[in-house]
């Protein structure tokens, strides 16, 4: 396995209609991005996810995080989360991923998954918070895991393979038109922190 980033065709959308996807492969060496993982682990304030379902309270093993430019409130699953500010390492992470997609972002919810048997289920991020159309980045860190897209009417499904330090970004009509999730497996044992940038609606 090679040590450095393997090129890919950013320019392609992945989806074939109703959306926009594109896949920049990986965006640092497995030294960098070893650092970052293991910067991330011990310093962001992680905490087992709340989602509410038929009235119940249900706690994921999966961590959530949620920080920004100001305190914003983000609300999905039924449950409020208040946004703390950045860490030097997520600045840095942000201004990366800002340089390679000329995107602007004021917001990360990252996600750490233990191992392989915890996923996401198929859902849309389009909450009111959010801003419409709008571009989320997706930086991948630690075991690869598949990450599929279904689309809502046709059922059409696309998946691929998110390696350790790649880059992922939805935008335009993808929440509209799209649900994506993330595929339990028993298959990978190691650990995963995924940070999703954002851009929420400023007035809250």
């Amino acid at each position: 396995m090679s040590l450095f980033p393997v090129e890919f065709d950013s320019s392609q959308n992945l989806l074939p209609y109703d959306g926009c996807v594109h896949y920049y492969g990986q965006m640092m060496d497995r030294a960098e991005a070893d650092f970052y993982l293991q910067r991330l682990l011990e310093s962001i304030a992680w905490q087992n996810d709340r989602a509410i379902i038929y009235g119940k309270t249900i706690v994921t093993k999966r961590k959530v995080a949620w920080y920004a430019d100001q305190a914003f409130s983000y609300t999905y699953s039924k449950t409020t989360k208040q946004a703390l500010p950045w860490t030097p390492e997520l600045l840095s992470l942000k201004a990366l991923v800002e340089a390679k997609t000329g995107e602007q972002f004021n917001a990360c919810l990252l996600n750490l998954y233990h191992c392989g048997e915890e996923g996401m289920a198929w859902h849309s991020d389009a909450e009111r918070e959010l801003k419409p159309h709008a571009a989320i980045a997706s930086l991948s860190l630690g075991a690869e895991r598949k990450f599929a897209f279904k689309h809502k009417q046709t059922q059409e499904k696309m998946e691929l393979v998110l390696a350790h330090g790649s880059l992922l970004v939805m935008k335009n009509e993808t929440q509209t038109h799209w649900l994506h999730r993330l595929p339990p497996t028993k298959k990978v044992q190691g650990v995963r922190v995924n940070l999703t940038f954002r851009r929420m609606n400023e007035a809250q």
